[in-house]
């Protein structure tokens, strides 16, 4: 194949390239009287269920762009890894696949390490339905004891709607709340988690009509970047710079990042956290 028609087939060219990788015998299939290695065209066609003419005019670049069902499949036939499926998809489609949500296995040991680094700067990771799976210290003593709490209370809705102290220091916890409940909707939503934020949803519409008023309305905001007011019940008033980032290779996971808005209010969180004895993670 020659250097042009890779490049218009940019879509055949991967599809040969990941089925090359593959063991024949780990998949039952024969290993003998193969010209070329991983398994054959038929082979991948017959584990993904499609036509073998389909599978092949796909690799020559014919017969139009596939559905995404038949990318899906063929997906699961090649043992595409998530990063994998999404090239395929956006070679095959032009777009990235539609989320699928996966429950969070919490946080790797070097992924702690760089909360932990960022301090005095409170620093935490939530999945896509606001669950807190990781913080470090300075979010402990800046925001809530997250540790305290058992892993299903770990939940930036519940804290908002559910605990006084939290609303309490808020400035204006009307405008928060709203601000959470619509960037909340779009990060679920965007992560095709509709399934698994209904429970939530309507525990808090029956605990909290103003949760349910809120939800009710569809607002939606981003929740990229902002400033945080609060009241704190040693340091008083105190401004944080939030960021939030994607964690790569996590795709249900988001670091946000709360950085002192001025030089004293970091001295001040300093020194809290210096007097403060070392605090136990759950």
């Amino acid at each position: 194949m020659d250097e042009h028609v890779a490049q218009e087939n940019l879509l055949g060219v991967y599809l040969k390239n990941r089925r090359a990788k593959l063991d024949p015998a780990a998949f039952g299939f024969s290993a003998e009287r193969r010209r070329t290695p991983g398994l054959r065209r038929e082979e991948v066609a017959q584990r993904a269920n499609i036509s073998p003419t389909w599978y092949t005019w796909l690799e020559q670049g014919r017969g139009g762009a596939p559905s995404a069902d038949v990318l899906d499949r063929i997906a699961r036939a090649l043992m595409l890894t998530d990063v994998e499926r999404e090239h395929l998809f956006l070679l095959g489609l032009g777009r990235p696949p539609e989320a699928r949500y996966q429950k969070n296995e919490g946080v790797t040991p070097r992924l702690q390490r760089v909360l932990d680094a960022l301090e005095p700067s409170p620093a935490l990771i939530r999945t896509a339905i606001w669950d807190i799976v990781a913080w470090n210290r300075a979010a402990t003593v800046m925001l809530t004891d997250y540790g305290a709490l058992p892993p299903e209370q770990r939940n930036v809705l519940r804290f908002i709607f559910l605990d006084p102290r939290v609303r309490a220091a808020q400035y204006d916890w009307e405008s928060v709340a709203r601000f959470v409940v619509g960037a909340f909707r779009v990060d679920a939503a965007r992560a095709g988690a509709a399934a698994e934020v209904e429970p939530l949803v309507d525990e808090l519409c029956r605990l909290s009509p103003e949760f349910a008023a809120m939800w009710r309305d569809n607002d939606v905001h981003s929740h990229g970047e902002g400033v945080k007011h609060l009241k704190h019940p040693i340091l008083g008033p105190i401004s944080f710079e939030y960021s939030a980032f994607a964690v790569d290779g996590r795709p249900d996971l988001s670091m946000v990042i709360y950085n002192p808005a001025t030089s004293a209010d970091a001295d001040r969180i300093s020194s809290l956290l210096e007097s403060k004895p070392a605090l136990e993670r759950a």
